[in-house]
């Protein structure tokens, strides 16, 4: 089995050692490569994949739009999101789902985040709308820079979020971070994070975000970007394989990964 990474930046990602780890648990002989391409080089992978070069591969940023576009056909969840994170070929039809979702449940439930109550998400592009659509049962605040754009997203999600703009008061509840705020050693808003009765991050590095250390040091429920990392690549080993790998196989290779990077 032939599997792939396509994205820019890709070389920092923990995917290929989750997924070599899992293949090796099932006794699959298989391989999982990322690679960092341009555009025209993602749309050379996704022809691997039509040709049977390549068995399926994860889409990072900036190409999950570029995938919803040119794949025949999307899982419910993808046609929501407005977003591919996951190709596989089936019957001759180069399909694409979002694993995203996936990962902001499991995430979720690892973490004990609470299942009642008001949801704060703080962004407005591909991974608020996964978010929007993980948790769509719950009553659900997008705080955004853009509002019309985050409109925008509600609508194309079919939710019924409530938008406000950032800066504005916003009620307490679990708080995602679904920006890129934390990338560069950034920490949320003050006012935000003590609001908070669980935290979500999805932003994931070699290290925890300043932010989640800040919601750990108040003792709220917490499940990182790690958490929902591993999430996703257990739902996209499943579409590619149809075996179920309990988390704890990805996870493990993950902080080994984490441990030898950092010396």
């Amino acid at each position: 089995m032939r599997l792939a990474l396509f994205g820019s930046p890709a070389a920092h990602s923990l995917s290929p050692v989750m997924h070599r780890a899992a293949l090796a648990h099932i006794g699959r002989v298989g391989s999982y490569e990322a690679r960092e391409v341009d555009l025209s080089g993602f749309l050379a992978g996704v022809a691997e994949i039509r040709e049977g070069r390549l068995d399926g591969a994860n889409v990072t940023m900036p190409y999950k739009r570029d995938a919803f576009e040119i794949v025949d056909e999307t899982t419910s969840q993808a046609a929501r999101v407005g977003a591919v994170n996951t190709l596989f070929e089936d019957d001759g039809a180069l399909f694409g789902d979002n694993t995203d979702v996936d990962g902001v449940r499991s995430a979720w439930a690892v973490a004990g985040l609470p299942t009642t109550g008001v949801v704060v998400i703080l962004g407005a592009g591909g991974a608020s709308a996964a978010a929007q659509v993980a948790l769509a049962d719950r009553p659900l605040y997008v705080v955004a820079r853009r509002p019309r754009h985050a409109e925008t997203v509600v609508n194309q999600v079919r939710g019924t979020a409530r938008v406000i703009p950032w800066g504005d008061p916003i009620p307490s509840g679990v708080v995602i971070n679904a920006t890129s705020l934390g990338m560069n050693d950034e920490r949320l808003p003050t006012s935000i994070m003590t609001a908070a009765s669980g935290f979500l991050d999805m932003v994931y590095g070699d290290r925890p975000t300043r932010s989640v250390e800040f919601a750990r040091e108040r003792g709220i429920p917490v499940a990182d970007g790690l958490d929902m990392l591993v999430g996703q690549a257990a739902a996209s080993f499943r579409v590619w394989t149809n075996v179920e790998v309990e988390a704890a196989v990805f996870r493990r290779a993950a902080e080994q990964e984490l441990l030898k990077r950092a010396g």
